[in-house]
């Protein structure tokens, strides 16, 4: 028993030290464990098959679909509005809607939902993720408190009422105390979150960082320079090659890209395909042209060949709104040629871009001048800047050709953060379907089970650019933390730590009255949940909070509403609930920072929930 206390006790003092990774501080402990023989590797191996780490793994993917759509930046979008420039509005709408969906949904559930608006909103908004992050999960855990479904141990203590012969509780009997344990959250969260986390989830700006592609869209003035044109059926352009075109020479046109609709019986399977437009390229029929050029001479090239002109402000998708431009499979980025380089006097013609690299010049920027028409002639100078376009790949190995110039930013990274926003009513009914599993109980679906299926569906409809996108959406220093710290409970049991401590406490303080008895039922499972999970807590502690009540002769009632509220509202450690380590990597949390910000508020929400828990179900 002495070993796993003092495993544990080292363990919670590397993770406050931050000194060293916490994974590997949980992977350590778990080592311990299975040294010191306390648990079989079986036993210490389980938390890698947990249904709980299963289900993070699958939210990972779930919520990285949600950002790779544009899903979250849509919502955050309509939240923000509601907001305004009100900070403590956009916070206390966070909080809100958190908490009304952790009503109904899981909180790991919740969270996965909210974490990748939450950053969306934060960012748009100009604030940082850490000052929200934080209080989402807490306020997703809050939320849990209000219905009989929210939670585990709201589970766990109902079917210890009904066991012992009582009468059961309703959906909402937790719902009087859910909306106290939100406003207390409310109320303390709001000067901590401002006061600790204010500066977390704000990434540095690094000194090599390139220019976003709206930056580089409207400073080379390419929504004016540039034209898109859909083949009609039966036009003359139908079945040609870019070769047969020959648009530069007839209409002093450079036609950039084809983008290719790829349409299958289902509207939301339907896809979008780039590519770069080569010289043995095909048009066929429903395919938008990407033409740079004189406005009259596109007007003149469409007229003739029945092509038809769309519109600047609207795009060749309706489920895609609001850019002349966007990036898929294709983007742009700027490089400067070096004074070394053998491309210096030579034209853009001569260079050989599209043959060598399969990338576009669009544009020269020379000084102060930008230069955007008749390329192929322009002769290149020393610290010429060039926009290129091309595919991602191809632009992020133009970065090898280091003697001749410098790509400027990060092509792969500036990829990533292009959103398949056509794909945004997919991952929208991916997500309403994996909520409806998860809330319906005439849907018989494990909630890990509908997790795997919609992260599944995630990846197979496309709403990641490809599977590689998908993995690394999962981030997976928590997951080892989480998987690791989950056989701690087990070997606390085993031990006999957990039997003991509880027992000893509740034992001390039955003698004192039904409140003190209350509280240190409370306190102790707040303690408990702090290194091993709620639900294992609200295991162990409903039935000596149940026979602790009937040997005082008073309800059981509040003392085991104790049990799940001390469990449940557990915030000052990063793995004691999912939620908590769901949002630790993307807030850029430390331990220490669930101990400044959290400890305050599980020591403010016990004192009144000891108070008001014997006001709402009398003893």
């Amino acid at each position: 028993m002495w070993i796993t206390i003092v495993i544990l006790v080292s363990a919670a003092a590397f993770f406050v030290s931050g000194k060293f990774r916490s994974d590997i501080v949980a992977l350590c402990s778990l080592l311990a464990l299975l040294i010191f023989q306390i648990l079989t590797p079986e036993e210490a191996l389980s938390g890698f098959s947990n249904q709980v780490v299963i289900m993070m793994i699958g939210l990972f993917v779930v919520g990285g679909a949600i950002f790779q759509t544009g899903l979250a930046k849509m919502i955050s979008s309509k939240i923000l509005k509601l907001a305004g420039s009100s900070e403590t509005r956009l916070f206390l709408l966070v909080m809100l809607v958190t908490g009304f969906i952790g009503a109904f949904v899981s909180n790991t559930g919740t969270v996965a939902l909210m974490l990748p608006i939450v950053v969306s909103l934060a960012y748009n908004a100009g604030t940082s993720p850490g000052r929200l992050l934080m209080p989402l999960a807490f306020a997703s855990s809050m939320g849990g408190m209000m219905t009989l479904i929210g939670t585990p141990p709201n589970l766990i203590i109902q079917d210890t009422l009904t066991g012992a012969g009582y009468e059961p509780l309703s959906f909402f009997s937790f719902l009087p105390v859910g909306l106290i344990c939100l406003a207390v959250g409310i109320l303390v969260l709001m000067p901590l979150s401002g006061i600790f986390l204010s500066k977390k989830g704000k990434k540095k700006a690094s000194a090599q960082a390139g220019k976003t592609l709206n930056q580089l869209v409207k400073e080379y003035g390419l929504s004016d320079n540039l034209f898109r044109l859909r083949a009609k059926a039966g036009g003359l352009a139908d079945g040609k090659t870019v070769m047969e075109l020959d648009l530069r020479r007839q209409y002093g046109l450079n036609i950039l890209e084809v983008r290719r609709g790829e349409t299958s019986q289902h509207r939301f399977l339907k896809t979008v395909t780039q590519t770069l437009a080569s010289a043995d390229t095909m048009i066929k029929e429903g395919d938008v042209l990407y033409v740079s050029g004189n406005v009259d001479d596109v007007d003149r090239f469409a007229r003739e060949y029945g092509m038809e002109m769309i519109d600047g402000h609207t795009t060749e998708q309706s489920s895609v709104s609001g850019q002349t431009l966007a990036f898929y499979d294709i983007g742009i980025a700027e490089i400067v040629l070096m004074p070394s380089s053998n491309m210096i006097n030579s034209t853009v013609k001569e260079a050989g871009f599209r043959d060598k690299f399969n990338v576009n010049v669009l544009g020269i920027r020379r000084k102060n001048e930008y230069i955007l028409h008749e390329l192929g002639d322009v002769k290149m100078h020393n610290a010429d800047v060039l926009l290129v376009q091309g595919a991602w790949a191809d632009i992020a190995r133009l970065s090898h050709e280091d003697t001749e110039w410098v790509v400027l930013g990060q092509p792969l990274e500036e990829a990533a953060k292009v959103t398949l926003d056509y794909k945004a009513p997919v991952a929208a009914v991916i997500l309403i379907l994996m909520v409806s599993m998860m809330v319906f109980d005439f849907i018989p679906v494990a909630p890990v089970t509908a997790v795997m299926i919609a992260a599944m569906l995630m990846v197979l409809t496309g709403c990641f650019r490809n599977v590689e996108a998908a993995y690394k959406t999962i981030k997976w220093e928590t997951i080892v933390l989480f998987a690791a710290m989950l056989p701690m409970s087990l070997a606390l049991e085993k031990t006999g730590v957990s039997a003991y401590l509880s027992g000893a406490l509740v034992s001390g303080l039955g003698d004192f009255g039904p409140v003190a008895l209350l509280a240190g039922i409370y306190f102790t499972a707040s303690l408990m949940t702090m290194f091993i999970s709620n639900t294992v807590t609200a295991v162990l502690m409903a039935p000596i909070a149940l026979q602790s009540a009937m040997q005082l002769g008073v309800s059981p009632v509040p003392f085991l509403f104790a049990v799940t509220v001390g469990a449940s509202m557990c915030f000052a450690s990063p793995f004691s609930t999912p939620p908590n380590a769901l949002v630790m990597p993307a807030g850029q949390y430390s331990f220490m920072d669930y101990i400044k910000v959290g400890l305050p508020l599980q020591i403010i929400m016990g004192i009144v929930m000891v108070i008001v828990l014997p006001l709402l179900f009398p003893f």
